[in-house]
């Protein structure tokens, strides 16, 4: 037989996987510029200053956040209390700190939840695609057609206020969400060579999908978790506010504005202080998100 005549054996080509040690060598090609990005610093420093203070939160507080002291209500702030007491005499730093760990624990439970359950979702239709892609996405922009924060009042008034009904209300919104992400990212993967190659050595579709094209795909999807973490504790600090997220007397920065809206001519700290505490996390989670985009998106990689 020629050479001619011999049959074209294609070349296999390994699917790229998931491997910790490329993911650590990009990000330090990364981190110089990350380093330069003066937002992004400043958002990674909020983020860790927040989680260190939700973390020492029984620590640093100087008062019960739960103790009144009706002698001593509506206190300015003081050395004695630095960021002066609510209309019942509770010292604000101290609900604040623990306010952090409510607004950390919502915000992480939530994109857990849209994470867990959104990212199959959104494999399988991306890796599909035809009807069983068009009947999943059509659901799941059904479930999008309601406002965040709407689907999240109408859960947590059926099931009733509370922090899990709260956290499950907010991580049943963003399943559509994460899973819109994560179809995208399979859209592109699954058109690479690799899949061809895992296709053409008769390797299952779950293990094509699940252990070679979704380790490939989870950029994204941890760029955008930074980011709804942010929209969870807003979500969560306005379900508060209106009453149907974590219930009094806990600390909640939602709640905390919502009892300082009777005081907002005469002791405005009470709004300003949570206000400040929502803005400057939420900024952090945002900038944070930024910087590690800058990191994980292959595009913005040097090679």
């Amino acid at each position: 037989m020629s050479s001619k005549d011999m049959p074209i054996i294609p070349e296999i080509v390994e699917a790229p996987g998931f491997s910790w040690d490329r993911l650590v060598e990009r990000s330090r090609d990364r981190f110089e510029d990350f380093r330069q990005n003066r937002l992004a610093l400043v958002g990674i420093i909020i983020v860790c200053c927040v989680i260190v203070v939700a973390i020492l939160a029984p620590l640093i507080q100087v008062y019960d956040p739960l103790q009144q002291d009706i002698a001593h209500r509506l206190q300015w702030p003081s050395w004695e209390h630095f960021l002066g007491t609510d209309h019942l005499g509770r010292d604000v730093w101290s609900r604040i700190v623990h306010g952090s760990r409510v607004a950390l624990l919502v915000g992480i439970i939530a994109v857990g939840i849209g994470v867990i359950l959104g990212t199959p979702i959104g494999a399988i239709s991306g890796y599909y695609r035809g009807k069983v892609d068009e009947v999943i996405m059509r659901f799941m922009d059904a479930v999008l057609a309601f406002p965040p924060i709407l689907m999240a009042l109408v859960v947590v008034t059926i099931l009733g206020p509370s922090l899990f009904n709260t956290m499950l209300a907010i991580g049943v919104d963003y399943i559509p969400r994460f899973a819109r992400v994560i179809r995208g990212s399979v859209l592109s993967e699954r058109e690479k060579e690799y899949v061809e190659a895992g296709r053409m050595v008769g390797e299952a579709n779950f293990s094509i999908l699940f252990r070679q094209i979704l380790p490939n795909s989870l950029s994204p999807l941890i760029v955008q978790s930074t980011v709804f973490i942010a929209y969870a504790m807003l979500t969560e600090a306005a379900l508060s506010f209106l009453g149907l997220g974590i219930q009094p007397p806990n600390p909640s920065w939602g709640s905390m504005l919502n009892e300082a809206k009777l005081f907002i001519e005469s002791d405005p700290y009470l709004a300003i202080i949570p206000g400040l505490a929502i803005s400057i996390t939420v900024l952090g989670f945002n900038l944070f998100g930024d910087g590690l985009r800058d990191i994980l998106d292959p595009r913005l990689a040097k090679r």
